[in-house]
């Protein structure tokens, strides 16, 4: 289980993913999902993860290693993919690499080859941009219709974001939105916890203006929290009464 967001404003990105795995009630772990990759000045990438923790863990370092290409000999990594789009091409294809690797095993082991991916950032001369990577390799992109994209244990904070999210909305406001999202997911479900893994990317800087670690207990998000419920309360207690009942 797992829950990740990513936010693409005006100003630049936001992703934050929990760092919990459940392999059963009395296994639960903390592992790192959201990744950041940088070359200050030249590339900045967020990579994060969702499903089966091994086959993404294969996924990511078959990335850093690098994939051949057959006709130039070049080991391809995202670090030298000419294009965002051409790094969101090759996590794809790192994808089916483990699925042709592993995926028969895992069949026969009666495991399902699940994973998916956010992968954002922007590199020198490109677009900022944020795409969603399905378990086959094939991926969407994000758009200014609807600047967010989740994966995992999504049903619990996207009604946030449906209402609050707007492409023109402060950077950091887009933080705080997600962090309320991630806050509405914990609350509801428990294969989503802390520590929770941020990072924000200022458009065209070409680099992570924040990469921080949430731990439990973190004052602000703990007085985020308290006051988020707080306010729902007082909203529900400021509408009226539905006007429903039968007459007597």
């Amino acid at each position: 289980m797992t829950y990740c967001c990513g936010i693409l404003v005006r100003d630049g990105m936001v992703m934050i993913a929990d760092t919990r795995t459940n392999a059963g009630l009395d296994n639960i772990s903390t592992f790192r999902k959201l990744h950041v990759i940088r070359d200050p000045g030249q590339r900045v990438m967020a990579l994060s993860s969702s499903g089966n923790l091994s086959i993404s863990q294969s996924v990511v370092s078959l990335l850093n290693e690098g994939i051949e290409n057959p006709a130039t000999g070049e080991l391809e990594t995202l670090m030298n993919a000419p294009t965002m789009f051409q790094a969101a091409q090759r996590i794809g294809q790192a994808i089916r690499r483990v699925h042709d690797i592993e995926g028969h095993a895992l069949e026969a082991a009666d495991v399902k080859f699940d994973v998916s991916f956010l992968f954002g950032g922007q590199i020198k001369g490109d677009k900022l941009r944020l795409y969603m990577i399905y378990t086959a390799g094939n991926f969407i992109e994000c758009t200014t219709d609807t600047p967010y994209l989740q994966i995992g244990e999504h049903k619990y904070g996207k009604p946030i974001l449906d209402r609050a999210v707007r492409y023109g909305i402060d950077l950091y406001d887009g933080l705080k939105i997600a962090l309320l999202s991630m806050d509405s997911t914990l609350r509801s479900n428990l294969g989503v916890g802390m520590p929770l893994d941020v990072t924000v990317v200022r458009r065209d800087a070409c680099d992570a203006e924040l990469v921080y670690r949430i731990e439990p207990g973190e004052p602000y998000f703990h007085d985020l929290s308290e006051r988020w419920s707080a306010a729902l309360r007082a909203a529900h207690i400021a509408i009226p009464r539905p006007p429903y009942m039968t007459p007597r």
